[in-house]
């Protein structure tokens, strides 16, 4: 086996349109598991190790459908889609629907888990952790909600809402599309779809929850300090 990289190269691609972004990470990803591909055909000492990547961006506003989600949670037309200036995209990642706009982070981590541990549950465990920490910072009391993935304020009660959804897929270990949390958002969108098909909580913001808005730049320094520390 060639040395494991821990090394996580971070990319801010500031505002990008959904689709392109997605073929960047598919081209990543594919990077990588080609690199794994031709190690195997390698003595261990011609072995090359695989690259890691973080990426930071924001999107126009887009809702996108997972591969198991029902389309009749996306509650608008074409038309109306439009009007608002949004697209809509059915992609591979797990999970139903969401939104990403403008005053959201996107992260997407594509990395070979190889590098690192070989266990989807627990790499969704820690991006909701470095999410949770982040909350700390701002004296926010975050977790989880049982079945669901995710960071939530409140979770498991009748006020709970949602604050960052996460959706990933994984091709040997190689891992492409992430989380969205929602820091400055227009929560106006969410109005549109059924929030990652739950029907019986409420999606918030940091802005929302601290009633000011955020710096990115400060909460991208935040996230990158404990994705390292959980990572």
């Amino acid at each position: 086996m060639p040395e494991k990289n821990k090394r996580v190269l971070c990319k801010d691609l500031g505002l990008i349109d959904y689709k392109v972004c997605w073929d960047y990470q598919e081209e990543l990803q594919q990077k990588i598991v080609a690199q794994k591909t031709i190690n195997r055909s390698l003595s261990e000492a011609e072995q090359q190790p695989t690259n890691n990547y973080l990426l930071f961006v924001e999107h126009p506003h887009v809702y996108t459908l997972g591969k198991s989600g029902d389309e009749n949670n996306l509650l608008i037309s074409g038309e109306f889609l439009k009007s608002i200036n949004a697209t809509y995209y059915k992609i591979n990642r797990g999970g139903d629907i969401t939104y990403h706009g403008p005053g959201q982070l996107v992260v997407y981590p594509i990395l070979d888990l190889e590098n690192f541990f070989t266990d989807i549950h627990k790499y969704l465990r820690l991006l909701e952790e470095v999410v949770i920490k982040i909350m700390a910072d701002y004296n926010l009391t975050v977790g989880r909600s049982r079945g669901e993935t995710g960071v939530w304020l409140d979770a498991d009660t009748k006020k709970a809402r949602k604050i960052c959804a996460i959706g990933v897929h994984c091709s040997r270990w190689v891992t492409k599309h992430g989380l969205a949390f929602n820091v400055n958002a227009d929560m106006s969108y969410f109005q549109h779809i059924v929030p990652c098909g739950i029907t019986d909580k409420a999606v918030t913001s940091l802005e929302k929850e601290l009633g000011k808005k955020v710096d990115m730049q400060e909460i991208k320094q935040k996230f990158k300090k404990y994705f390292v520390e959980v990572f």
